[in-house]
């Protein structure tokens, strides 16, 4: 293949039964370059004098461009099964615990990701319990490559159907990746990253709909994720729907089959009701939010009204534009009405935590819902007693017509 160079020629390669399979590549070549690289992340071996704390953070120009050779012959079975029956993957699971080198470190697990393309291979560095935690620790680095690279051997790994339930447990029984993953995707501006994260996202909930499940109701387990520095900050509280959608968004006018991945996420959360109920609520806020801009519209409007009778121009284009606002607010309130008399008491308590359920907001809906849709009202101020028996008293003050029919 033309990607893949030829490695340096030496005395070895003449001798007989160096090459590696049926390739041109020197099977001394490439052992060389893996003592090399325990040389790199282990100094002290060969020079007594340097400590571990001095390992390097940045690769030498010419063992970068040999191991990115490595790299680019990993595609080839034979070198995938030569590296393999040397111990690379341990070789790399030393760099992915002692390189302070993001560089190498991408470098290694994009080599593992090239040998796991091989059935075989991929078995092997599946049922590696040690190197799988290992791997999975990777997608809470703060390095947007070897994130990269982690999440496309983690989806060639997933799309293996003999390894697959292997991951998806491991997953499963690791906390951490929902955190770090929803870190990536509410945070990161790599579409290429957001991209590959969400290819393993669907991947997974494909794969599994019990870890979807555990994904949709999580936000409570906090876990190991990235950090700006040394000091460990707790995360975030993640859900998982406003961070697919903050993805989404990032990558919509980039990589339009990109947002067709995201997209795909949002359908299969659509085949549970947890699902639904998870996309409901930041719709419902979204919704409200709508509805609020519609008041000030409104507001400007009659200004603009007056101004215009004492001009007599302008009054065709405002009774045009109420016209549409009127049709979208209608549109608006019959989804509004139809979600609220939905909602649980869990829905709710969680619509109040996440701030899209306020007594500002709440006030906003039954301005615009009332008296039309009195029962959808009245169905979620119900729920509302249970949620937080203040806010419902508060706008029962405000509604006098509800209190009557309590």
């Amino acid at each position: 293949m033309d990607r893949n160079p030829s490695p340096p020629s030496s005395e070895a390669e003449e001798e007989e039964g160096d090459a590696v399979g049926n390739t041109v590549y020197s099977k001394h070549w490439l052992f060389s370059i893996l003592s090399r690289l325990i040389e790199v992340i282990s100094p002290e071996k060969t020079d007594p004098t340097v400590s571990p704390e001095e390992t390097q953070t940045e690769l030498d120009e010419e063992m970068e461009n040999d191991i990115c050779k490595v790299w680019d012959m990993s595609m080839d079975e034979d070198v995938a099964l030569f590296l393999q029956e040397f111990n690379a993957p341990d070789i790399f699971m030393g760099v992915f615990a002692k390189s302070k080198c993001p560089r190498l470190t991408e470098i290694c697990v994009g080599i593992l990701g090239n040998m796991a393309c091989f059935q075989d291979i991929c078995m092997s560095i599946s049922k590696d319990e040690n190197l799988g935690q290992v791997l999975l620790q990777r997608l809470c680095d703060s390095d947007s490559p070897t994130l990269l690279e982690t999440s496309r051997l983690l989806l060639t790994c997933l799309s293996q159907p003999e390894v697959a339930n292997v991951w998806v447990e491991r997953i499963r029984e690791n906390p951490s990746v929902y955190d770090c993953v929803c870190f990536i995707m509410s945070s990161s501006t790599n579409v290429e990253l957001l991209v590959k994260v969400g290819e393993v996202v669907d991947k997974l909930f494909d794969l599994d709909e019990e870890l979807m499940l555990n994904w949709i109701k999580n936000g409570t387990c906090r876990s190991v994720g990235p950090s700006v520095d040394d000091s460990p900050e707790e995360l975030p509280d993640f859900k998982i729907v406003p961070c697919i959608l903050e993805a989404a968004k990032q990558v919509r006018s980039d990589n339009p089959e990109g947002l067709d991945v995201y997209m795909h996420i949002l359908q299969l959360l659509t085949t549970v009701d947890e699902g639904i109920q998870a996309i409901d609520m930041p719709l419902i806020g979204s919704l409200i939010r709508i509805l609020q801009y519609m008041e000030g519209c409104g507001k400007r409007a009659v200004d603009n009204s007056k101004e215009s009778e004492q001009e007599d121009t302008g009054g065709a284009d405002i009774n045009e534009e109420d016209f549409h606002l009127k049709i979208l607010k209608d549109i608006c309130c019959e989804l509004l009405s139809n979600m609220l008399q939905e909602l649980t008491k869990e829905n709710t308590l969680e619509g109040l935590h996440q701030g899209h359920l306020n007594e500002q907001t709440c006030s906003c809906a039954f301005q615009n819902l009332l008296p039309l849709y009195f029962a959808s009202v009245e169905s979620f101020l119900e729920v509302l007693r249970e949620a937080d028996q203040t806010l419902a008293d508060n706008l029962e003050k405000c509604f006098p017509s509800l209190k009557v029919h309590a």
